[in-house]
């Protein structure tokens, strides 16, 4: 966030939103699939005046559902 001192994520003060382009490079892939994926009702995400942030605790339930249940995460059944 802009404007407050220290280290984004830290310990005192954990992530909640990240950007498109975070999330993409967290993907391996490029900001663009995010978006269209995002656009076409596949992922989570939150529009603040046009600007889409994404939860950081969809990536973390994605991450943990796969890790535990061993499977595919497939977000599209998230999304209304």
């Amino acid at each position: 966030m802009r404007g407050q001192s220290g280290s984004q994520g830290s310990v005192t003060n954990p992530r909640k939103f990240y950007s498109v382009a975070e999330v993409a490079d967290m993907f391996g892939m490029s900001p663009m699939t995010v978006y269209r994926a995002i656009s076409a009702g596949e992922f989570p995400a939150v529009r603040i005046r046009g600007r889409l942030i994404v939860p950081a605790k969809a990536i973390d339930a994605m991450a943990e559902i796969a890790t535990v249940e061993q499977t595919v995460v497939d977000v599209a059944g998230w999304v209304s």
